[in-house]
C-alpha cells in the first residue's frame, strides 16, 4: 500500500474520532492543550490498536481465502463507508459532556474505532507493513482529534456531519480502488 493510499485511509478512519472530538470541544468550557492531547491520545491510541487486532485476526485465515481477499476488503470498506455516510445524514444529535474520565473516554474510543478493526482485517490480505500503518493511522487520528477539540470549542458542531460524510466517501472510494486494482482495471 503506497503512502498516499495509507494517508487517505487514515484520514477516512479518523473522521469518526474527529466528529466526536468536535462534540467534545463544544462541551469543554476551557480547552487546553492538555485536554486536547488527552482526547487525541485516546482516539489515536485506539485507532492504532484496533487495526493491529484486526490484522492479527485476519492473518489467521488469510491463506484460506486469499483468492477472494480483494472482495472482502472492498465489501468491508464500502460497508463501513456507507454506514458513516448514513450516520452523517442522520438527524441524531450526539450527547457528550466535558468529562475526560476513563470510562467515558474508553467507550468513545472503542465506539469510534470499531471500523478500524475491520480495516485491520483487510490489511491481512493486502501488502501492508502493519507496524508502520497502525502508527501512521494513530498519529493522523491523534492530530485530527486534537484539532477537532479546538474546532468544536470555537465553531460548534457545524462541521461534524461534513467530516463524517467525507470519511465515509473516502472509505467507499478506497474499497473500490482496492477492488479495481486486484481485478487489473487500475
Amino acid at each position: 500500500m503506497d503512502i498516499f493510499t495509507l494517508f487517505t485511509l487514515a484520514v477516512g478512519l479518523s473522521m469518526d474520532a474527529f466528529a466526536v472530538s468536535i462534540c467534545k470541544g463544544l462541551a469543554i468550557h476551557k480547552v487546553t492543550w492538555k485536554k486536547a492531547a488527552i482526547v487525541g491520545a485516546w482516539f489515536g491510541g485506539f485507532q492504532a490498536l484496533m487495526p493491529a487486532i484486526g490484522y492479527t485476526l485476519g492473518i489467521q485465515f488469510r491463506e484460506k481465502i486469499v483468492f477472494i481477499d480483494h472482495w472482502i476488503a472492498f465489501i468491508l470498506l464500502v460497508l463501513i463507508g456507507v454506514n458513516m455516510i448514513r450516520e452523517a445524514c442522520g438527524k441524531e444529535a450526539e450527547k457528550t459532556d466535558d468529562s475526560l474520565a476513563f470510562r467515558e473516554m474508553f467507550v468513545l474510543a472503542v465506539a469510534t474505532s470499531i471500523d478500524a478493526l475491520a480495516v485491520g482485517v483487510t490489511f491481512a490480505f493486502l501488502s501492508v507493513h502493519i507496524l508502520s500503518a497502525v502508527a501512521f493511522i494513530g498519529v493522523v487520528t491523534f492530530c485530527f482529534s486534537m484539532a477537532g477539540v479546538k474546532i468544536g470549542n470555537v465553531f460548534g458542531t457545524k462541521y461534524k456531519a461534513k467530516a463524517e460524510l467525507a470519511g465515509g466517501v473516502i472509505l467507499v472510494f478506497l474499497g473500490i480502488k482496492i477492488l479495481l486494482e486486484h481485478l487489473g482495471i487500475l
